[in-house]
């Protein structure tokens, strides 16, 4: 009898687990999800592999999701899974890779034909520089991460990180300060 009875509140409390789970969990896809697909975009430039490499940092997530233990943390950590996860693409096949022309993205929110200008020639200028100073800079505008949690994702050195996106903005200045950029702006 005690055993029959241990045996029902012991399926009651997994039900109960698995219920709690699916919920933290389904509440983390619906506040974060926009956010990981954009970022993975901006890693690969390419609408299906941004799908693929999301839906397994979710998947992932949903495996590991016990040890994500501050919900405040949680766009962090899918962002590391997710740069893992663009990383293991690169282990198991070798591409022909050149450089992918991202002001092709689309752009929902400008209106006029300028914004639009804008938007392409920034878009293609930040696609254009080095790695280094690129992450960074799409953590922080696009993740809306703090110069102490792009270090912490990178593996860096705050100050190196505060560095890069420095230079990585100066860059940018540099090069849409140039008269042959600033008319392209007018259509």
């Amino acid at each position: 009898m005690f055993a029959s009875w241990r045996n029902k509140k012991s399926k009651s409390t997994v039900s109960s687990d698995m219920v709690s789970k699916q919920r933290r969990y389904d509440s983390l896809v619906r506040a974060l999800h926009a956010d990981i697909y954009r970022f993975a975009y901006w890693l690969c430039g390419d609408k299906h592999i941004a799908e693929d490499i999301t839906q397994e940092t979710f998947l992932r997530a949903w495996r590991s999701l016990d040890s994500l233990k501050d919900e405040k943390a949680a766009k962090a950590w899918l962002i590391t899974i997710l740069r893992r996860e663009n990383a293991r693409r690169f282990e198991r096949k070798q591409f022909n890779y050149s450089d992918v022309e991202q002001e092709f993205i689309e752009d929902t929110f400008s209106g006029s034909t300028e914004e639009h200008a804008e938007q392409h020639l920034l878009r293609r200028q930040i696609a254009k520089l080095e790695l280094e100073y690129r992450e960074p800079l799409l953590l922080q505008v696009i993740g809306g991460f703090s110069g102490d949690e792009i270090a912490s994702l990178l593996d860096l050195n705050r100050n190196t990180v505060m560095t890069r996106l420095f230079r990585a903005r100066n860059q940018l200045k540099d090069v849409l300060e140039q008269p042959s950029h600033r008319g392209q702006s007018n259509g």
